[in-house]
């Protein structure tokens, strides 16, 4: 299993350093925050986003992809009443999905929930459909790039949008692009669906509408540091691989830094790789 490191753990340091980093302590990739790369990710231009992915190549990585998109600029939202912010929302994200495929990326996460939030004073029915017209003009862009743009289930204390994997697979299959998909966060999945995540892969994986996975504890800190029991959800990734129906990566997401960003990176790899290696010789 590749695993990648979000690289806000580590945004303290340069990107190079991350790199330099997270390829030490055994990485295979990073999936990058917009926000940690520039103020404003959409200065970013095409010639310094391929440099990123050197950057990331020449430490023996890849960028995986990109999450946390609509951090910065600040103000976006994919559901506001203001057609002109949504019109601007999704124009960042078609640049993000541009900058995403410069760099070498597979997928983009669209988790950001305060930017698709509904609302005071309006309906869930209407959020989602000015969010599910933001969301398809991604899935164009991603689908010319030849980047897979995932719709991120969280829950009901970040968003009262999108947080389980069921609705998540409704909105994949409406909007019906090859390039749009969802994903599981183990964190947010602890927190609000019923199944555990390796029933949650066995349903969902097989119809080809998982595209990512984040490995994180429901209490918000990495794999290793709290009660999911993550032994399962590898052996379940594995089986999903060998059977086809799982070609992505793995990213270690924590929010919890315990006890620092290098600490917990470490701790969670660490765990991983050993939970891989017991089974391994099980």
């Amino acid at each position: 299993m590749k695993i990648a490191l979000c690289n806000e753990v580590l945004k303290d340091l340069p990107f190079p350093e991350q790199c330099r980093a997270a390829a030490a302590l055994g990485y295979d990739g990073l999936e990058v925050a917009p926000f940690t790369l520039a103020a404003d990710p959409m200065d970013i231009g095409d010639a310094q986003a391929r440099d990123f992915g050197r950057i990331a190549r020449d430490h023996g990585l890849e960028i995986s992809g990109l999450h946390w998109l609509l951090v910065a600029p600040a103000g976006l939202s994919i559901v506001s009443v203001d057609a002109s912010l949504r019109q601007r929302s999704t124009a960042v994200m078609q640049r993000l999905v541009e900058l995403c495929a410069l760099m070498g990326g597979r997928y983009l996460v669209h988790g950001s929930p305060r930017q698709r939030s509904v609302p005071p004073g309006d309906t869930r029915d209407a959020a989602l459909a000015r969010a599910k017209e933001c969301l398809a003009a991604a899935a164009q862009a991603a689908q010319q790039c030849g980047v897979v743009y995932c719709i991120e289930p969280l829950s009901r204390v970040e968003t009262d949008l999108i947080n389980t994997v069921a609705e998540a697979v409704e909105l994949v299959q409406a909007i019906d692009s090859p390039a749009f998909k969802t994903m599981i966060d183990c964190s947010a999945a602890g927190q609000v669906e019923h199944e555990d995540v390796p029933a949650l892969m066995r349903r969902w994986m097989p119809g080809g509408h998982i595209a990512h996975v984040q490995l994180n504890d429901p209490n918000r800190r990495g794999p290793g540091q709290g009660e999911m029991r993550f032994a399962p959800i590898l052996a379940a990734l594995r089986e999903m691989q060998a059977a086809g129906h799982y070609t992505g990566i793995a990213a270690v997401e924590p929010f919890d830094y315990v006890p620092d960003g290098m600490g917990s990176a470490a701790r969670a790899i660490g765990h991983l790789r050993g939970l891989e290696e017991a089974a391994a010789h099980g």
